[in-house]
């Protein structure tokens, strides 16, 4: 999406926060960064355990 509105609607499409919550304010930037953040850990996080079930299956 243009201007990076798709880095503001990752916790939308992942069922964190309401999208009327971005338009009413309700949530600031600082609340998206964390939603973001704590997705980029899930997914590294499964990525890692995902290898490492790889790895130990041969």
């Amino acid at each position: 999406m243009p201007d990076g509105e798709d880095w503001l609607l990752i916790p939308v499409h992942e069922g964190m926060c309401r999208y009327e919550s971005l338009l009413d304010c309700t949530l600031d930037l600082s609340d998206i960064a964390k939603m973001n953040d704590s997705l980029m850990v899930r997914a590294e996080n499964k990525e890692r355990m995902r290898k490492a079930l790889e790895d130990s299956n041969g």
